[in-house]
């Protein structure tokens, strides 16, 4: 065993008086000894659940034979980050997290792991440190929340943050906004759609690292605690079987995630977390994938904020495997990955049952042919951008209208809710990418605004930042090179023609070549943003986000 570098033998004895200390028995010194990588804590609604999730897990992997051993992660919540400089604070956790797990679990020699993330970026950076540090490791997550009800229909949080823009165009009260301020997040857990932290946990049951449910049950049902039992009991079987992370992520899992990514509809964020994943295992991810398998792979599922239906409503469905396995009738899975449960993707999948075509669509009548996301390109975008083609209306994917330019979050919300954004208008947001934010902001509150104020189907956002996963619209993130690197996004000025052509995967902005050449001779760089402390590191680090955000290395710079 791993942690018999820390247990057996003379030259261990001292090592052996701290497990003394920690109040270890002579028995528990000769079992192996499993990590429990806990993200709780009392500030996100997605985690506050998380302390029973983990002493289910602590349960299941002393019954089976093992001694769990309890160490934290972080984990900030994006809803009450966003908006504010907080939300710089967000995606740069991921690597937070990914480092100090691996430092962690190395350290202490343990034999095992059980991760139990939840929220945006603790998901992906737990997934990061599982294929570092290669250990048998199980993933179950705390949970999506329950949708909300207002006036008799679900709700969640987008539906808070466009309630916002309904304010602020009149159309909506105060009274109304406090309805939903009460009711559109009800129970702990993830937020209640198809935003980030459901997207990868979703996506961590296909990739093979979470047990089956892992994605959908609810944080309130008992169904959870059970799961947690059975991931403590499966990571021992695991550990007798010598099953580890990079035996099940490998480049055939992380297509599979990538074509069920396309068949739900996830957020745009899984376009950062699915290369940094893909990097940690050696598997070089280019984001035009996305193209290639969305031509072939149908849109399925339309939870919100793409429809009225909810996690709840997809795991009364049959779950993540219920969809999987509605794609393999139509060959476009690899069947022979290996999993948490000691079995292939193909054997996991064989007996699930679509139990609700309306909320899992069957592949004779999807939402649509292609898949949720989609990657324009074009001189705009030279590397790529990302939009959630599911969310979009039918007459914003091609769209046509004048840049209105702003440097910062702030300053375009300040002019959408002043009413000086109209139809047609192309909001451009720049100068808030991996580097230049620096840590590439969410545009929640921004795509809200519109949305709220009725301008959703009439005006597209674009930025080098991203969006959540409760944006919907005509929202184009990631857009690369960045404009803090001299990316062309940096070069648009108010007024330019911006042209979107969803289906022809395309994003051109209408302006020559030379006069783009002699802006881009005037262009000098930005003074930093911030220039002290964590930020000022990640920001001197970081790739683009086409290359999912990675910080640099040796091998990557």
């Amino acid at each position: 065993m791993k942690s018999d570098n820390v247990k057996k033998g003379m030259q261990q004895a001292p090592h052996r008086s701290l497990f003394n200390a920690l109040g270890f028995t002579g028995e528990e010194m000769n079992k192996p000894l499993v990590g429990i990588v806990s993200s709780y804590n009392e500030i996100v609604p997605g985690h506050m659940n998380l302390d029973k999730i983990v002493n289910a897990v602590k349960l299941g992997v002393a019954e089976a034979g093992g001694v769990p051993v309890v160490f934290p992660a972080i984990a900030v919540c994006d809803g009450i980050a966003m908006g504010h400089v907080g939300m710089k604070y967000s995606l740069v956790t991921r690597d937070l997290i990914a480092d100090s797990t691996e430092c962690m679990a190395l350290a202490h020699q343990f034999d095992a792991l059980v991760m139990v993330p939840n929220c945006d970026k603790n998901v992906p950076g737990l997934l990061m440190a599982a294929a570092r540090i290669n250990v048998p490791t199980v993933f179950v997550s705390g949970g999506p929340m329950l949708a909300g009800h207002v006036k008799g229909k679900k709700t969640s949080l987008s539906s808070m943050f466009e309630a916002v823009g309904s304010y602020a165009a009149g159309t909506m009260t105060e009274e109304d906004v406090c309805e939903y301020e009460r009711k559109a997040c009800p129970t702990c857990g993830s937020c209640s759609g198809m935003y980030t932290a459901n997207s990868m946990n979703c996506l961590t049951e296909v990739l093979g690292m979470g047990l089956r449910g892992n994605g959908t049950i609810p944080a309130v049902y008992s169904d959870r605690i059970r799961l947690a039992k059975h991931a403590g009991m499966a990571v021992m079987e695991m550990l007798k079987k010598d099953i580890k992370p990079r035996d099940i992520m490998t480049k055939e899992a992380i297509l599979n995630a990538l074509t069920v990514d396309m068949a739900l509809g996830c957020s745009t964020n899984s376009m950062l977390h699915l290369p940094a994943i893909a990097h940690e295992v050696g598997f070089d991810f280019d984001i035009k994938f996305a193209n290639e398998i969305s031509e072939k792979t149908p849109n399925l599922c339309h939870l919100a904020p793409a429809g009225h239906t909810y996690m709840e409503d997809l795991n009364e469905a049959g779950g993540v495997y219920a969809v999987m396995n509605e794609l393999d009738k139509l060959g476009l899975l690899y069947r022979d990955c290996m999993t948490v449960t000691g079995k292939t993707v193909g054997e996991n999948i064989e007996h699930a049952i679509n139990l609700n075509p309306e909320v899992i669509r069957p592949i004779d009548n999807p939402y649509s042919k292609t898949g949720g996301l989609a990657v324009l390109s074009g001189n705009l975008a030279p590397d790529g951008s990302v939009v959630k083609r599911s969310a979009v209306v039918n007459e914003m994917m091609v769209h046509e209208g004048p840049a209105r330019v702003f440097d910062c979050e702030e300053d375009a919300i300040e002019a959408i809710k002043g009413g000086k954004i109209v139809a047609g208008d192309v909001v451009v947001i720049r100068y808030e990418g991996p580097k230049g934010g620096p840590g590439m902001r969410e545009m929640l509150n921004p795509t809200s605004a519109i949305a709220g104020m009725g301008l959703g189907s009439t005006v597209a956002l674009i930025t080098d930042g991203r969006f959540s996963g409760a944006s919907r619209g005509a929202s184009i993130g990631h857009v690369s090179p960045e404009a803090a690197v001299g990316g062309p996004i940096a070069l648009v000025e108010e007024g330019d023609i911006i042209s979107i052509n969803i289906p022809q995967l395309k994003l051109e902005l209408k302006v020559s070549e030379e006069e783009l050449a002699a802006r881009k001779a005037k262009w000098q760089p930005r003074e930093p943003k911030v220039t002290t402390g964590y930020l000022r590191r990640y920001a001197s680090m970081v790739t683009s986000g086409n290359r999912g955000a990675i910080l640099k290395t040796p091998d990557t710079i």
